[in-house]
């Protein structure tokens, strides 16, 4: 049988920023969605000791994709290892290592190896770093820098909120106005249009106009991961809005024995000079802060309400006669 040929590609970066810093960016693959670019949601399915098992959905070429890696992390070396589990059996072999170096005076280098079988395809079924060319890997490795280099003051942009509310109705009837998001254009004051596509089962796309606070019209695009079975929808704005750099989120539907508890979570990196410069001339980023959160749990609560009036006027209830 011939051995397998393998392309091989090795890239790195000099970052101003320490060792450990860049290398807990790598290591906490679960906040990558929020802060690189192709990623869209990452589930850590377990983790024992030193060896990890991640599922991954992420952009390639404008589409979805999804597979498992297995990644071996070692933290006094500085290096995770990765391999492909999924998705499909001709993709095994896809393999590679995240390394970074200790620099002079606080610097460091980050390089990432990456093996890809020749024999491989660029069907759907292939992860964004087999499609990706060297200029995408570059692209990435220049992502993590920006990050790290501006890791101290990334408590100042990045925002988060969570909201709840109690629906006294069937879970499903909560789930499904949620998961079919294409109705909500007339439903929601701020939401002007709305396209959604799903080609494949559970992974929408989604481009919708939303109305800015200003009057203005705003185009974003996000891509949505459903969960039916455990009632919860995430999701990503690719093309985020003018004053975010990145937005994250996740809906969540937890019946219990009286009822139903949905949950709202949302995490956004702010453009603090585009929103303090909107907001007037005394504003700064405390209060660029508090308005991003205002307006996040805004338009969250409108929605799970929207959501609680589709349960409960759906269920017909029969009061006792006295």
């Amino acid at each position: 049988m011939p051995e397998t040929a393998f392309h091989r590609t090795s890239h790195r970066v000099d970052i101003t920023a320490s060792a450990g810093v860049v290398y807990g960016i790598v290591a906490d693959a679960v906040r990558w969605p929020l802060f690189l670019a192709p990623t869209v949601h990452v589930e850590q399915l377990d983790l024992e000791g030193a060896d990890q098992r991640l599922r991954i959905w992420a952009l390639a070429y404008g589409e979805v994709t999804s597979w498992v890696t297995r990644r071996t992390l070692d933290p006094a070396a500085r290096r995770i290892d990765f391999r492909q589990a999924m998705p499909a059996p001709h993709m095994q072999g896809v393999s590679g290592s995240w390394v970074v170096k200790e620099l002079p005076k606080g610097s460091s280098r980050l390089t990432l190896h990456h093996a890809l079988p020749v024999s491989a395809g660029r069907g759907a079924g292939a992860t964004w770093l087999e499609l990706a060319r060297d200029t995408d890997l570059r692209a990435l490795l220049t992502n993590v820098k920006h990050l790290a280099e501006r890791w101290t003051t990334l408590d100042e942009r990045v925002v988060a909120v969570e909201d709840t509310l109690r629906v006294d109705g069937p879970a499903e009837l909560v789930y499904d106005f949620l998961y079919r998001m294409e109705n909500w254009s007339g439903q929601l004051p701020w939401l002007r249009r709305l396209d959604l596509m799903e080609e494949t089962p559970g992974i929408q796309k989604i481009r919708m106009d939303t109305a800015t606070d200003d009057g203005r019209t705003h185009t974003a695009e996000a891509v949505r991961v459903c969960f039916p079975h455990s009632g919860r929808i995430v999701y990503k704005l690719t093309e985020p809005l003018a004053s975010t750099a990145a937005q994250t989120g996740e809906w969540s539907v937890e019946p219990d024995a009286t009822g139903v508890t949905v949950v709202a979570r949302h995490q956004a990196v702010l453009h603090l000079q585009d929103m303090t410069e909107a907001m007037g001339t005394h504003a700064d980023a405390t209060g660029a802060h508090r308005h991003a959160r205002q307006v996040l749990s805004r338009d969250s609560t409108a929605i799970l309400r929207s959501a609680r009036q589709h349960a409960q006027s759906a269920v017909r209830r029969i009061t006792p006669k006295s």
